[in-house]
């Protein structure tokens, strides 16, 4: 069995908005510290953040709802992807998103896990505050 990392965090502001700072570019990279980010908001589309650290496709697209995408980062072994999901769901007039990361390569989670709150939940937090 793969190992996988579940995350769920609120966010003081509705699903559209997480969702509009998830898919499109401008807004992730305005909200995660300013590094080239190109998001298509097109299922089947290709993705790169972080001026490319991070790279992938959309598979799933639900404004304001989910998102599913095939994810890598640009380190591991070509061809090698794992899939990552954002379930979001209104919460108290703010949003809960349930997260779901799973497939990367054995040894990975522990550094994927804390990279996601540090680089996606922590500055998206700061920017509702």
């Amino acid at each position: 069995m793969t190992a996988a990392i579940h995350q769920e965090v609120t966010f003081n502001a509705p699903p559209a908005q997480i969702y509009d700072i998830l898919t499109t570019s401008e807004r992730f990279s305005q909200a995660t510290g300013g590094a080239p980010t190109d998001i298509s908001q097109e299922a089947g589309g290709l993705f790169s953040c972080f001026g490319g650290m991070i790279e992938g496709r959309q598979v799933e697209l639900v404004p304001g709802k989910r998102i599913v995408q095939a994810w890598r980062a640009a380190n591991w072994p070509a061809g090698v992807y794992s899939i990552v999901k954002f379930e979001l769901a209104e919460q108290d007039g703010g949003t809960l998103l349930v997260f779901d990361h799973a497939g990367y390569p054995e040894g990975q989670g522990e550094h994927l896990a804390s990279g996601w709150h540090a680089n996606y939940w922590v500055p998206i937090e700061k920017l509702f505050a």
